[in-house]
């Protein structure tokens, strides 16, 4: 008899485990796939980031909006970016203007345009979404940005 009540409350507990089990389970799951949405959105960021930096190196010896444009493009091409997503400015040497009617703006004769001591600045968008539904729903759409600025070094505009 004794083995009996051991051999039943043995049973009892297992069943125990099993639903404690499958009542965590779709938490840690979610836990899981939230953190690996993270690491999306931060590798989303850093693309982005660095796609607007390696543009505005191009900018700064070649003035050509297309070729800056085209380099962010590639750089980021594993996010899908169109060049609409990719902003290209020419700054006066204070970072003020609107990168079209100012004389830094490309596309006009010398002395005006870029010339040594604009800046180039470029601005790459990105929006993510998280992959899963839960999350996406709680966070919903996010906006990366990444910015980057310096000054022109030479005069060139590539054809």
């Amino acid at each position: 008899m004794i083995g009996r009540r051991a051999l039943h409350r043995h049973d009892r507990t297992r069943g125990q485990a099993l639903v404690e089990f499958a009542l965590i389970l779709p938490i840690f799951i979610l836990l899981l796939v939230g953190i690996l949405d993270f690491g999306r959105a931060v590798y989303g960021y850093n693309t982005v980031n660095n796609a607007a930096h390696e543009a505005v190196r191009v900018g700064i010896v070649d003035q050509n909006a297309t070729a800056i444009t085209a380099r962010a493009t590639k750089h980021a091409v594993a996010l899908g970016l169109a060049a609409s997503d990719i902003t290209v400015k020419f700054l006066q040497s204070d970072y003020t203007g609107d990168g079209i009617t100012n004389d830094c703006a490309p596309g006009q004769v010398l002395p005006l345009g870029p010339r040594l001591g604009c800046i180039v600045e470029v601005s790459v968008t990105y929006q993510y979404t998280a992959a899963t539904p839960i999350i996406g729903n709680l966070v919903g759409t996010l906006t990366l940005t990444g910015k980057s600025q310096q000054p022109i070094e030479r005069t060139y505009q590539s054809p």
